[in-house]
């Protein structure tokens, strides 16, 4: 966890490097920065879905009603299970999805509804397909607002992070809802990303 948190916290310091990516306009609202990292052999017990067939369910990924990081909390809002994976993406991430079996999406804000955030897990066929649906989350697609997500929603000024975990794909995505002001969105994000780490325990079993 404490690598997460430092990751977000240098996304906080260093926001404009060649790491991460400054994106708007397309056909949706899409993160304005994004950090995507494909998956690592540390994931290899789950490398393909032959190696853990047991389909993700609500209850699993997302147990508890809200997630929190520092003194921020954020309240689960609602959840959807998607089969149709198409559903919860567009442009080159629709197109990205091939093999993908299920996507699960679930939508967070914070007490004072300043913050919304998102979390999705994508379950494709292998690693090889996760990683291409991550850098397909890097080009001119992304995916799609969550049911129910509130219109002051601002892409403008979101932040995601995409992690290709064995043949999962899992996307955070954090944004202000109140207009103009600063908001810090540090911890939202660290809350909503802190999500992945479910899937620690299928390397286990």
């Amino acid at each position: 966890m404490r690598k997460w948190i430092i990751i977000v916290v240098v996304l906080a310091g260093v926001a404009g490097t060649g790491a991460f990516l400054w994106l708007g306009g397309g056909a949706a609202p899409r993160a304005a920065v994004l950090r995507a990292e494909p998956g690592t052999a540390h994931y290899a017990p789950i490398a393909t879905r032959a190696l853990d067939p047991r389909p993700l369910t609500v209850a699993e990924m997302f147990p508890g009603p809200s997630v929190s990081a520092g003194t921020t909390k954020l309240a689960l809002r609602n959840t959807e299970a998607l089969a149709d994976c198409a559903e919860a993406a567009w442009g080159s991430v629709a197109e990205a999805l091939g093999g993908c079996t299920q996507v699960l999406r679930a939508r967070y804000e914070t007490e004072d509804g300043a913050v919304s955030g998102q979390f999705l897990i994508f379950n494709l066929a292998d690693a090889a397909a996760a990683d291409r649906l991550v850098a397909a989350l890097k080009g001119d697609g992304f995916v799609r607002p969550a049911s129910g997500t509130p219109d002051g929603f601002d892409g403008s000024r979101s932040w995601a992070q995409v992690r290709g975990l064995g043949h999962y794909v899992t996307v955070s995505w954090v944004a202000p809802v109140v207009p103009g002001g600063k908001v810090d969105l540090t911890y939202p994000q660290v809350a909503v990303d802190g999500l992945g780490l479910v899937i620690q325990r299928r390397l286990v079993s």
